[in-house]
């Protein structure tokens, strides 16, 4: 997988070193510059192609949505994630119509930002797959950002079970398998079986196969953003 090229750009220098030193400890980015005025992100944008800009609202010379904003009138090929303080809904619709694909609101952890960094990270290597999409392809696109409209689900799915799956999923540290889930939420080995496929189908989880000394591989699964963080177990 290539390397995504990021651009860290806030006015807060202590703010913009942790940014970038939380970027640099997902693997596959890199931090090619770091900005601290709207000015000087845009100039970084044109001299350097970066994929990724992780931009503040807050600058000193302009905001960052009319950072995004001009970044877009110049149709720029980069993506971008608001990370910030401002928790004003004009701020979040800005974003939005600018089509910053994630707005992450200050403070918050590392695994906060690294799950922002790991959906992009999904999204751009199948985006980079893809001369033309279908809509199977759209949702997933979406899914792997984790922006994906709600779905009609198939007929022998129901939401509040899906959301179940996905909760214990996300509460365990390490993969599960169908047995694991239905033991853990009460459903039967069969039904958690049908979710846990679901949700690899559509991007959500991925499946890894564990081999024991004899018989079939068992099929174990954890939350795709989860992935990159716990290597399969062999």
């Amino acid at each position: 997988m290539s390397v995504i090229r990021t651009l860290i750009v806030d006015d807060d220098f202590l703010v913009a070193k942790v940014h970038r030193a939380y970027t640099e400890r997902v693997q596959g980015f890199e931090v090619v510059a770091v900005a601290h005025t709207g000015r000087d992100a845009l100039d970084a944008v044109e001299r350097l192609q970066p994929d990724l800009v992780i931009l503040d609202v807050y600058l000193p010379d302009m905001s960052g949505l009319e950072v995004l904003h001009e970044l877009r009138h110049r149709r720029a090929p980069v993506d971008a994630i608001i990370v910030t303080a401002a928790k004003d809904v004009e701020s979040l619709r800005g974003a939005m119509s600018a089509g910053a694909l994630r707005y992450i609101v200050k403070p918050f952890n590392f695994e906060r930002f690294s799950d922002a960094l790991h959906s992009y990270q999904r999204f751009s290597g199948r985006l980079s797959t893809l001369d033309e999409v279908e809509q199977e392809d759209v949702d997933r696109l979406y899914a792997a950002m984790g922006t994906a409209p709600e779905q009609v689900l198939p007929k022998n799915l129901h939401r509040p079970t899906l959301e179940l799956v996905m909760k214990t999923l996300h509460d365990r540290s390490d993969a599960a398998s169908a047995l694991d889930i239905a033991e853990s939420t009460g459903l039967s080995r069969g039904t958690a079986r049908r979710y846990l496929e679901y949700l690899e189908g559509q991007g959500r989880a991925v499946m890894e196969l564990r081999y024991g000394s004899a018989g079939r591989p068992e099929h174990r699964y954890r939350l795709a953003s989860r992935t990159a963080a716990h290597p399969p177990a062999c």
